[in-house]
């Protein structure tokens, strides 16, 4: 009773008394001071920025990696500095090449100059932290959490008036919100976890992020799919740290506005494909040339090059009474290699080729510059893409733009925005399984010369919406808050 009363009448309130002087003395005084630091910043980069130009920053460790993504930050760049020519071009990188390598690679792989005066690199030291490779378990988690400390190292080196993400890295947003008192926008090519990948889990599917040790064991699995809603909802919260959030397609802008609950601040901004020149190429092809079949994509797991593969075994198995045919079809892989990870990925896929006995029938191209991705273009007759819920597609578009019938996998941004099937206007076909890669490759082969230019004519019209010129456009509509003075 007597402890009872005591709790009561004693430590309740002194309890209620350290609370309310830890609120009045601590709590209330810090964030007055925050407030007063976080003003006095935002008059100070203002004040600087009225004078010499704003200072943009893009968050892009692997510019030097020569994928779409890449592709988007250079011409984001040559649209900010058409439109602000007062600007200060910012890009924090793990690269090491020389400034002018990387530019010249931008020239060369995606026929996009800027002047090298107006770019300057931040070099980042800390890149372990960022690669999946580093984290053999709990990659999501830990990667995204290296990639906070990379943004400190960032935010150390610059703290610029614009932050704009354009890799996915949404747990560096609230560093540059509240620490640089910034704007902050992303490019979002890719959430980093859907509700699919949590999907594949659940039904234990063995893939790329869902190795067949944790498919196996229910255990295990229990364990991931809270890992993953856990994690879900942790990059929520950094992804609403955000000012304005682009999206790369409406299959991503679904996902993104599902995770983030922004739909005011979200804007589909289709990625820049070259698809001006790409149209005006001509077919190099004869009668008597082989069947050359084109993919274009990084070698990367995601990727899913040995789909391909597989898919061109399934074809062999099709027309085992026609070795003739067979004889002809060649399936040429185009890609560009980050690091050794990536040329270890493609030495196994040539030793998969060779296990399947595909190595006559397959053709690896790696780091090809832009000239000879021309050439490609105008000696191949189809094209094929693997990845499952490809955020968008670049490389697809650019296949359809060359004149080249693609077969994309049907999710993602093929299926939701890019290839059209229905009959009468149709632009490219769909496909999931190697089977069904294989069949459509033949139905492909087996079509009228008519048909087929029906459809690259109808998919050739269909690519304007995708144009450097439209992403110029819709990029500086929706990043016009970042970058306008108020």
């Amino acid at each position: 009773m007597f402890l009872q009363w005591f709790i009561l009448l004693v430590l309740l309130p002194l309890i209620f008394i350290a609370f309310l002087l830890f609120i009045t003395f601590i709590l209330i005084p810090c964030a007055f001071i925050f407030a007063s630091w976080y003003m006095r910043i935002k008059e100070r980069k203002l004040e600087r920025r009225k004078r010499d130009g704003a200072n943009v920053a893009f968050f892009h460790p692997y510019c030097n990696a020569g994928g779409g993504g890449e592709r988007v930050l250079w011409v984001a760049i040559r649209a900010i500095l058409a439109r602000y020519p007062d600007s200060n071009i910012y890009i924090y990188t793990v690269e090491t090449a020389e400034a002018q390598t990387i530019l010249d690679r931008a020239q060369n792989q995606f026929n996009v100059r800027v002047e090298p005066g107006r770019i300057n690199f931040v070099r980042l030291s800390m890149r372990r932290v960022i690669e999946a490779k580093s984290y053999p378990y709990f990659t999501l988690l830990l990667q995204s959490l290296g990639s906070m400390i990379l943004g400190l190292e960032a935010f150390m080196k610059l703290n610029p008036d614009v932050y704009i993400d354009t890799t996915g890295f949404a747990f560096t947003f609230p560093i540059f919100r509240y620490l640089a008192a910034c704007p902050v926008g992303c490019y979002v090519h890719y959430p980093t976890i859907t509700a699919a990948m949590m999907r594949r889990v659940k039904h234990r599917i063995v893939s790329y992020n869902n190795n067949s040790l944790i498919a196996r064991n229910p255990l295990f699995t229990w364990i991931k799919l809270v890992y993953y809603k856990i994690f879900g909802w942790l990059y929520g919260v950094m992804g609403r740290c955000a000012d304005v959030v682009m999206a790369n397609g409406t299959w991503t802008e679904d996902h993104i506005n599902e995770l983030w609950n922004m739909p005011l601040s979200t804007f589909r901004v289709y990625p820049p494909c070259e698809v001006t020149e790409l149209k005006q190429l001509r077919s190099l092809v004869k009668d008597t040339d082989p069947i050359r079949i084109l993919s274009v994509a990084q070698f990367r797991p995601e990727k899913d090059h040995p789909l391909m593969l597989q898919a061109m075994y399934e074809l062999r198995n099709l027309l085992v009474k026609n070795e003739m045919l067979w004889n002809k079809i060649k399936l040429v892989l185009v890609g560009s290699c980050r690091n050794a990870e990536d040329e270890e990925r493609v030495q196994n896929l040539k030793d998969l080729a060779k296990h399947l006995s595909l190595e006559e029938s397959v053709q690896f191209v790696v780091n090809a510059p832009y000239a000879r991705l021309l050439q490609l273009y105008q000696t191949c007759s189809l094209a094929i893409h693997a990845m499952w819920n490809e955020h968008f597609g670049i490389s697809v578009v650019e296949c359809l733009a060359a004149g080249l019938i693609t077969i994309a996998h049907r999710s993602g941004g093929p299926l939701a925005d890019i290839i059209e099937t229905a009959a009468g206007s149709r632009t490219g076909f769909l496909a999931a399984e190697p089977d069904e890669y294989a069949r459509a490759i033949l139905e492909v082969i087996a079509l009228p010369a008519h048909e087929k230019k029906a459809i690259v004519e109808a998919a050739r019209a269909s690519v304007d919406r995708f144009s450097e010129k439209e992403f110029e456009k819709s990029f500086l509509r929706a990043a016009e808050p970042l970058l306008r003075l108020d």
